[in-house]
């Protein structure tokens, strides 16, 4: 799926925009998703791109997002990843 966004330009000229404003945009939109309990992990790291677990963390702790992770977070990722053919 693709998503475009029309910003008028008085409104994109006074966004702060600090490298590619379409990864901005995606990145907060999945942390806000991840935060809702909409997303889980394996999926977040999916969408955002991310080949490792130890990428997901760093990106999660830079948007001081803290994580406990229960046997049961595991079980569900680990049926996830099955699923996703890994």
């Amino acid at each position: 799926m693709t998503v475009m966004l029309d910003l008028p330009d008085d409104i994109a000229g006074a966004v702060p925009a600090h490298g590619d404003l379409s990864r901005q945009a995606l990145e907060r939109l999945a942390l806000e998703e991840f935060r809702a309990g909409r997303l889980s992990q394996v999926r977040l790291r999916r969408l955002l791109g991310f080949s490792t677990r130890y990428e997901l963390d760093g990106f999660l702790k830079a948007h001081r997002e803290f994580v406990t992770y229960s046997i049961e977070d595991f079980d569900r990722e680990w049926e996830e990843l099955r699923k996703a053919g890994f």
